[in-house]
């Protein structure tokens, strides 16, 4: 006799996961465009980091809406919801930085910027490998271990950028504008590695 199984093949979900952090590593690659290339085509860059913002907008609208739609859900729902929520604050830090670099009046960049946005591009792909990997609960560790390693690299360089800010004998406005940015950047690899964590208890409940 023929099995039945209660729990629908629901991969439109893990489609819906991957597309967003795939997002994430899209728009963590404009910014490194808008570092270096800034200040020409900041605008452009700017326009760009937006649309992806709301694209993220979107894909989490559209996580949200088939979560509160299915009644039996791939996983836990409370970790679908929250797994939904990091990702997207990915891309919000990732934007609000852009913008504090655009809207600051930043006349040149800093060197340690870029080095924190090459930083957290690596960090949302290790994040991206690791979600393509949660369709059948499969071992992500190496890239979770990884991805907390650039999480470690992230707060080395924000501690080395600010340090450098007060020892650099900067003025009052440049130092706060770059203090600013640089605590941004961190807070946009942070928001991978809280992704992670929501991502490692699912694995941990479903093996």
């Amino acid at each position: 006799m023929a099995r039945i199984s209660l729990i629908p093949q629901k991969r439109e979900f893990f489609t819906l996961y991957n597309r967003a952090a795939a997002n994430a590593v899209a728009i963590s690659e404009l910014l490194i465009q808008l570092l270096d290339d800034f200040p020409d085509g900041a605008d452009d860059r700017m326009r760009d980091i937006k649309e992806l913002e709301h694209a993220g907008d979107r894909i989490t609208h559209d996580l949200i809406d088939l979560i509160n739609r299915t009644f039996v859900t791939p996983f836990d729902r409370d970790d679908m919801f929250r797994l939904a929520g990091v990702l997207d604050d990915i891309c919000d830090n990732i934007d609000d930085t852009a913008e504090k670099i655009v809207g600051y009046g930043v006349l040149e960049v800093r060197g340690q910027a870029r080095e924190q946005a090459i930083v957290v591009n690596r960090a949302a792909k290790k994040l991206a490998e690791a979600i393509d990997r949660l369709e059948g609960f499969k071992d992500s560790k190496r890239q979770l271990i990884e991805l907390r390693e650039l999480e470690d690299e992230g707060d080395r360089l924000a501690r080395a950028a600010i340090s450098g800010l007060f020892s650099g004998g900067a003025d009052v406005i440049t130092l706060i504008r770059w203090k600013d940015i640089h605590e941004q950047l961190e807070e946009a690899v942070d928001a991978c590695e809280n992704a992670a964590d929501v991502l490692e208890a699912i694995l941990v409940k479903n093996r």
